[in-house]
């Protein structure tokens, strides 16, 4: 007669669990990418710009309303300077051969930041130009500064008086000499007196301004 054996079940191993977590991962990770490729788990937030669907967040500086902002603020900065309407009569300085060069002669007791000082001078340069143009298009003093690189100049004074003297002794020898005022919607007063332009020979512009230190 056989005789009947019992056997005692063993415990499972640490590999066994191991291989069945592994399976169950992989199962649940496959049905979840599925879930995504389909749209299951979108968000209302999530705003669909791109031609594939992907979700893309927007950052709230990038917005629309954003960018309109910025625009309003550069438009508004780019208006915030005024051209005084003062000048003189432009010499033709004939038989003079020097280089010609424009100084800009700034007012450091305004306080302006780097980038406003960049601004006016640029806003006095530009003046220089255009009243050259509308008042002797075709002076030989333009066409040399235009060929020769447009030499600039940057100095510095403390005072609107000193500014306004050396417009004055600029306009009296026959300079462009243009003052730029400040319309007041950044940084400075309204009417302030920010740059002044100089236009001319080197050699006539220097006995204006020859004496002023560099900016």
């Amino acid at each position: 007669m056989a005789a009947s054996v019992s056997l005692d079940r063993l415990p499972p191993t640490t590999a066994s669990y191991v291989i069945a977590t592994a399976i169950i991962a992989g199962v649940t990770g496959f049905f979840i990418g599925q879930g995504a490729a389909l749209g299951l788990f979108s968000s209302s937030s999530a705003k669909k710009s791109w031609p594939n669907s992907y979700d893309v967040k927007v950052h709230r500086g990038s917005s629309d309303e954003g960018e309109d902002e910025d625009i309003e603020e550069e438009e508004e900065e780019g208006e915030s300077e005024e051209e005084e309407d003062d000048g003189g009569e432009l010499a033709t300085f004939e038989g003079n051969t020097d280089e010609v060069k424009l100084v800009l002669v700034v007012r450091t007791d305004l306080g302006m930041g780097k980038g406003k000082i960049a601004a006016q001078c640029s806003h006095a340069t530009l003046a220089c130009y255009k009243y050259y143009l509308s008042k002797s298009p075709n002076s030989p003093i333009l066409r040399r500064w235009e060929r020769g690189g447009q030499a600039k100049v940057a100095l510095q004074v403390k005072t609107e008086e000193e500014m306004l003297l050396l417009q004055a002794q600029a306009l009296s020898l026959g300079l462009c000499a243009r003052v730029i005022q400040d319309a007041g919607r950044t940084q400075i007063a309204s009417g302030s007196r920010t740059v002044l332009g100089v236009l001319g020979p080197k050699s006539v512009v220097d006995t204006v301004t020859g004496h002023l230190k560099l900016l």
